[in-house]
């Protein structure tokens, strides 16, 4: 399944004119007790989100004591919310794990970093689910977070970067509870090398370097990184990522998918692609966090 730039540009777009409908069927919990940072507004309307929520889902069946915070993606002017937002959930609840999604704020807010408003409200989500943790009966040291695309961008963010706080504290939740995660899984994480650092890789990541956005701190947890291997947005930048992290003998694995593109997410496939939950359940057990 090969996809071209014509055709990653389309679904994007079919995206942005679904975004608007899904959010506003949503529900959830506001991250925030007031208005989110540099915000002024409380108030959502269709495809501009300023009230960013989490939505618990707990599984039927509870086999696991971790928790996994789905971010989808959307290139951070949209949210693709059903195929890597609430299907990600029921495969996930299907292995008996608890998953937290992250309706986090889009579009680009004007003369701000891309990922800026985002990062806040994962870093306050992490916060949440941590203060969850005895009642939903979960260990507050198996938080991690998955993210497609810009919200792979985003898991890579909070996962590497934890021991900077990306906004000043609210509340005490914000000044005694930690935001680090516990394990990571980036897939076709975008804005990863420095020749697609706002877009598509101009030159599939070929000579390009990793941006600077990411610390890689001494709190970055264990990473299990998924690509297409025809992806626009290249595979070169996991494996950057993966070579970092290898580097500082943190566990990681790395799946180059080969023939997949762009936003594969929980669609339904016949191919190699459709078990990946599974492989990522798999490698949650290897690192023992599930």
């Amino acid at each position: 399944m090969k996809t071209s730039l014509s055709t990653l540009i389309f679904v994007l777009s079919f995206f942005v004119i679904l975004g608007g409908a899904a959010l506003a069927a949503s529900t959830g919990e506001p991250v925030w007790p007031g208005a989110a940072p540099n915000e002024s507004a409380q108030t959502t309307e269709a495809g501009d989100l300023t009230v960013p929520v989490w939505i618990y889902c707990p599984p039927a069946e509870k086999t696991s004591d971790a928790c996994l915070i789905v971010a989808p993606g959307g290139g951070y002017s949209h949210l693709a919310v059903e195929h890597e937002g609430s299907s990600v959930a029921e495969r996930f609840n299907k292995q008996g794990i608890t998953v937290v999604i992250l309706h986090y704020r889009i579009p680009r807010r004007k003369n701000l970093p891309k990922h800026l408003p985002a990062w806040q409200d994962a870093q306050r989500t992490v916060r949440i689910v941590r203060s969850h943790a005895e009642e939903w009966g979960i260990d507050p040291e198996k938080i991690g977070m998955l993210g497609f695309s810009a919200g792979g961008h985003l898991t890579l963010m909070t996962a590497a970067s934890s021991s900077v706080s990306s906004y000043e504290p609210v509340d005490d939740l914000d000044r005694t509870v930690p935001c680090h995660l516990n394990f990571a899984v980036p897939i076709y994480p975008a804005y990863v090398l420095s020749d697609g650092a706002d877009s598509v890789n101009k030159d599939r990541g070929y000579g390009a370097t990793m941006v600077d956005d990411f610390l890689f701190d001494d709190k970055t947890p264990p990473i299990c990184l998924i690509h297409g291997d025809t992806d626009p947005i290249a595979s070169l930048g996991s494996i950057a990522v993966y070579e970092k992290v290898h580097q500082m003998e943190i566990p990681c694995e790395l799946h180059i998918l080969a023939g997949l593109g762009h936003g594969f997410g929980t669609r339904p496939s016949d191919d190699h692609a459709g078990d990946w939950p599974e492989r990522v359940g798999a490698w949650m057990r290897a690192i023992g966090v599930y």
